[in-house]
């Protein structure tokens, strides 16, 4: 063993620099090789940085909240005296009755992701104090939350004790403000929107699209896709296959626009709007239009897990040349998505909801769905974007056609 500087990873070319968001050591602490020392949050991910060795740590050159380049010194670790052992705070306890095995070592270190430790700390709260359901005694989000509802419940209680038994301090009971800083990603967020904002000429058109020939579908083959594929058969995938090959007959909204060229891809990269802790990211799937039903379910829900833990890399979010936000899942009926720089278009799908609709001169019940493009209108004009949306549309409400490609 030996003594070791603490390093900022190699940060991609897209990213200038990165905030020191968390040290999970401290000046004299023991640490273990491959232990998580410090947090670095880029404008798109959050890397961790591990111990190359056992030793202690010797000094922290940037604190939280410091920024910092690729390769920037953040700290030292020195040698542990010879024959001393290290024992993590989160390893077992090493006793004479117990052996403490590498995969006991890996099983308690791995039971916090970047997100939760994220979430523990803006509320104040300790791993330790938190009973884990998640494979392996994992925290989850949802161990968070419930232990927040109950701090939430008891505060409650106290608050109407309060205002039983102080009735004239009751108008200030529960006034509090709490500041904290805004994420890089957060930061970046508001930047880009800013960005499209002032630098696009956006437009948003809209058209809508009876479901019942999707959702009749997914009810008689859902259960056997499901039993067949490993995954269930969701809406978004059919979304992707009609937004692909919308985009193989209106090349233009499959482009995008750099300095006075305009880049037609041959490929089709589409990036799909995921919610995570940190904020909206929107990881790629790539090839889609060589990949099946199956295959691009399989890649949403691997890209929602790694949003959901903290874990999508830098790679899983680079590139993409158009987008698909669902505001559906959260409710929402009708919006004007914001482009996604550099492309030139973003689709917006919503709630399904049982709406009046006339078919073949009747007014029949049908679960409707309103569809929003917003495009760049510098490079797409309104026969265009119109004409991929009701592409979109005829697609989705006969979806034998993803299939047969016409």
């Amino acid at each position: 063993m030996s003594n070791f500087e603490i390093i900022t990873p190699d940060l991609p070319e897209s990213v200038a620099d990165a905030t020191v968001v968390k040290w999970h050591k401290s000046v004299g602490d023991k640490v273990q090789r491959d232990e998580v020392l410090v947090e670095i949050e880029t404008d798109k991910v959050v890397l961790e940085v591990p111990a190359l060795a056992d030793g202690i740590v010797e000094s922290i050159s940037e604190a939280e909240g410091a920024t910092v380049v690729s390769k920037q010194l953040l700290g030292r670790v020195s040698a542990l005296p010879v024959g001393e052992v290290t024992v993590s705070a989160t390893s077992p306890k090493v006793t004479e009755s117990k052996e403490v095995s590498l995969d006991d070592v890996v099983a308690s270190t791995d039971t916090i992701g970047p997100s939760i430790r994220r979430l523990l700390a803006e509320h104040d709260l300790k791993a330790t104090d938190i009973k884990g359901t998640g494979p392996n005694g994992r925290i989850t989000r949802e161990d968070v939350e419930a232990v927040l509802a109950k701090d939430h419940q008891t505060t409650q209680t106290a608050v109407r004790k309060t205002e039983i038994s102080a009735p004239s301090t009751s108008d200030m009971v529960g006034r509090t403000e709490k500041r904290v800083p805004m994420t890089r990603l957060r930061k970046r967020i508001a930047e880009r929107l800013l960005e499209v904002k002032n630098t696009t000429a956006m437009l948003t058109t809209f058209n809508e699209v009876d479901m019942q020939p999707i959702m009749s579908l997914r009810k008689k083959y859902g259960e056997k896709f499901e039993k067949q594929h490993g995954v269930r058969l969701g809406f978004m995938s059919f979304y992707v296959k009609a937004v692909v090959e919308a985009l193989k007959r209106y090349a233009q909204i499959n482009a995008s626009i750099d300095g006075d060229d305009i880049i037609y891809h041959n490929y089709f990269d589409i990036s799909i709007a995921v919610s995570t802790p940190r904020g909206l990211v929107t990881p790629v799937i790539r090839n889609c239009d060589k990949l099946s039903m199956a295959e691009i379910e399989k890649e949403i829900k691997l890209l929602a897990e790694k949003g959901r833990d903290g874990k999508l890399t830098v790679e899983d979010l680079t590139g993409g040349n158009f987008t698909i936000t669902n505001g559906g899942v959260f409710g929402s009926l009708m919006s004007t998505p914001i482009i996604n720089p550099p492309q030139s278009a973003i689709l917006g799908m919503h709630a399904i909801k049982d709406r009046p609709v006339a078919v073949d001169g009747q007014v029949v019940i049908r679960p409707m769905m309103y569809l929003a493009l917003s495009y760049d209108h510098r490079l797409i004009d309104g026969k265009e974007s119109v004409g991929f949306l009701v592409a979109v549309k005829e697609l989705l409400e006969d979806p034998t056609r993803l299939l047969l490609e016409i």
